[in-house]
């Protein structure tokens, strides 16, 4: 059996100077692989779980650390996707490794593959650990709408957001606000009552729904979905926050 040491995650990219996924400058990680196939994806080349760019979490640390001047007291690291918990082992093994170099730690994932059997959940918890701040994507809180939005069930993503309140561990949840796909009164007012169930949650932002990554969809020859849909109006997201009651929210560094 291969020492941690030489386990190897599949890296699509990384960014610096990351500044939205996660408290202060955050040198971001994006893993390859995803299951889900949301209409609004802007980054579509992730997908595959097809990669040429394996990497230790020694050498993907020792990256990171370069930058560690710029993060300040509030930043650290950020690893998302893709979706990032399809490659757990090589999770735990970098996680570890940041925290015991001092590194504040944040997971980005929508959670679609979470689940309570034993050996995964031993896995998460070990994960959970060593992971100050999850990042966790709720796309739509009506099954039915969430399949057609992102091509599966939601039932693992709000389990997981149950699980997590159960243990503790702080949660910002993010939504993307798509027109004609997920803006629907009755679905935020549902998502409000979902979220204020939960008791860990720190922040809860609405996110706009953009047509940026869509010459990715051209270039791989993926028909987009949501041709002809714009970006939702000021007047729809002022409404989508008032309902989530997003202000009420005090922040992960408010006190």
């Amino acid at each position: 059996m291969k020492a941690n040491s030489q386990i190897k995650g599949a890296v699509h990219s990384m960014e610096s100077f990351g500044s939205v996924d996660g408290p202060g400058v955050r040198f971001v990680i994006f893993l390859q692989g995803c299951r889900m196939r949301c209409q609004f994806c802007h980054n579509p080349d992730t997908w595959s779980t097809n990669s040429e760019n394996m990497v230790t979490s020694d050498d993907l640390l020792e990256r990171a650390l370069r930058y560690r001047s710029y993060w300040g007291k509030d930043g650290g690291i950020t690893v998302s996707g893709g979706e990032p918990l399809l490659q757990i082992d090589f999770l735990i093994d970098f996680f570890q490794k940041a925290k015991k170099a001092g590194i504040h730690t944040v997971l980005d994932t929508a959670g679609s593959v979470f689940n309570r059997n034993e050996t995964f959940l031993k896995k998460f918890d070990t994960l959970m650990a060593v992971t100050d701040l999850i990042l966790l994507d709720i796309k739509e809180i009506d099954d039915e709408r969430h399949k057609v939005l992102t091509g599966c069930s939601n039932h693992s993503i709000l389990d997981m957001a149950g699980y997590l309140s159960e243990i503790g561990k702080p949660v910002w949840i993010r939504h993307v606000l798509v027109p004609e796909r997920n803006d629907y009164d009755e679905d935020l007012i549902q998502l409000d009552q979902f979220v204020a169930s939960l008791k860990n949650v720190k922040r809860l932002e609405v996110l706009p729904y953009h047509t940026m990554g869509i010459y990715k969809w051209e270039e791989l020859g993926i028909p987009y979905k949501l041709k002809g849909i714009d970006p939702p109006s000021e007047e729809r997201i002022e409404n989508a926050n008032a309902l989530l009651h997003t202000e009420s929210y005090i922040g992960y560094l408010d006190k």
